[in-house]
C-alpha cells in the first residue's frame, strides 16, 4: 500500500494480496470479453456498409477491437495463472455465462446510423473509462490501455465522421440519427455502472486500480458529449436532463438499473444469445489452429 500511494507500478512478477489480483482479474477479465463482444454490433455492418470506404473502416475498427481484446486477455492471462486458470478458461467463462460484459453490446444495431452511434458515443464513453484507469496501479495494465485509448480516439473519430454525414444529409438520414440516438441514451447512462460505490468498488479506490467513480465518469461524458450532441440540432430523450450550476453537475432521468442489471447479469439482451453464440462457434471451431499453435511450439522446445 506504501509503494501504491507513492504512484509506484505493481508488476506481475510482484507479490501482491489475493484480494487485489482477484479484483484486477475481475475488471480487466470483464474488459476484455468487453472488447471482443464488441464488435458484433459493428461486424454486423461490414458487409452492409453504404460504400466501399465505409466498409474498409469498420473493417478496420472491428479488427481492432478484437485485438484490444487479445491484450487484455494476457494481462488477465497473468493474473489468472496462479489461481489455476488459463486464457481458454477466461474465454469459456464468457461462453459459459460465468463473466459478464458491457450492457450496450447486448443491445441491437438495426441501421447505419447505430454503427455511427457506437463510435462517436459509445467509444467515447469507453474513453472517458479508459483513460480514468490509465494511472491504475497496476503497471501491465496502464500500458495497454496507453495503446487501447489512442486506437478508441480514432473509432470515435470514425463514428463522429459518420454522425456529421448522417446530420446534414436528409431529413430520413437525420430521422435515423435521432431515432439511433434514442435507442443509445439510457444504454449510455448505464454504461458506468451505479451511482453507489459498492464494497468492491470502494476497493479498488483504495488499491487505486480505479482513481474515479462511476458517477464522476458519468458526469464526465454528459459535460463532455451533451454539447455535442445538442449541436447537431439532435434532441436527447430526457426531459429531465438539466444542468445544476450551484451543484455543477448534471441531472438525468436513471436508467432502468433492474432491467439493464438483468440483461448484463442473465445474458438477457435482445442479441445477447445470438452473440454469444457466434462467439462460442468461432471458438469451437477454431480450436483445431490453437492445439496446432501448442502442438508446435512443444515440438520446437524439444
Amino acid at each position: 500500500m506504501e509503494r501504491i500511494q507513492r504512484g509506484e507500478k505493481i508488476e506481475a512478477t510482484d507479490w501482491m494480496p489475493e484480494e487485489y489480483r482477484k479484483l484486477l482479474l475481475k475488471l480487466i477479465h470483464m474488459h476484455g470479453v468487453s472488447e471482443i463482444m464488441g464488435a458484433f454490433p459493428e461486424k454486423e455492418w461490414v458487409p452492409k456498409a453504404p460504400t466501399l470506404k465505409r466498409k474498409l473502416a469498420i473493417m478496420a475498427k472491428v479488427q481492432d477491437e478484437v485485438g484490444h481484446g487479445q491484450l487484455l486477455l494476457r494481462v488477465a492471462e497473468d493474473l489468472a495463472a496462479p489461481l489455476g486458470k488459463t486464457r481458454e478458461d477466461l474465454i469459456e467463462d464468457l461462453i459459459e455465462g460465468r463473466v459478464k460484459f458491457h450492457n450496450v453490446f447486448h443491445m441491437e444495431s438495426p441501421t447505419w446510423a447505430d454503427a455511427g452511434v457506437i463510435g462517436w458515443l459509445v467509444d467515447g464513453a469507453a474513453i472517458v473509462n479508459q483513460a480514468a484507469l490509465l494511472s491504475t496501479s497496476y503497471g501491465p495494465y496502464a500500458r495497454v490501455l496507453k495503446r487501447i485509448c489512442a486506437e478508441e480516439s480514432f473509432h470515435m473519430q470514425h463514428g463522429e465522421n459518420i454522425i456529421l454525414a448522417l446530420a446534414g444529409g436528409t431529413q430520413m438520414q437525420r430521422q435515423m440519427l435521432q431515432e439511433a440516438v434514442n435507442r443509445w441514451w439510457e444504454s449510455l447512462l448505464f454504461f458506468f455502472g451505479p451511482v453507489e460505490v459498492t464494497p468492491a468498488a470502494r476497493r479498488m479506490l483504495d488499491y487505486k486500480i480505479r482513481t474515479k467513480t462511476n458517477e464522476e465518469l458519468r458526469q464526465q461524458f454528459l459535460n463532455k458529449y451533451v454539447p455535442r450532441i445538442r449541436s447537431l440540432g439532435l434532441t436527447i430523450p430526457d426531459r429531465d436532463l438539466s444542468y445544476d450550476e450551484k451543484e455543477g453537475r448534471w441531472n438525468f432521468t436513471p436508467p432502468d438499473w433492474e432491467k439493464f442489471g438483468e440483461i448484463v447479469k442473465r445474458n438477457r439482451g435482445p442479441k445477447s444469445v445470438e452473440r454469444i453464440g457466434l462467439r462460442r462457434f468461432a471458438h469451437e471451431e477454431q480450436r483445431w489452429v490453437r492445439e496446432a499453435m501448442v502442438r508446435s511450439r512443444e515440438l520446437q522446445s524439444v
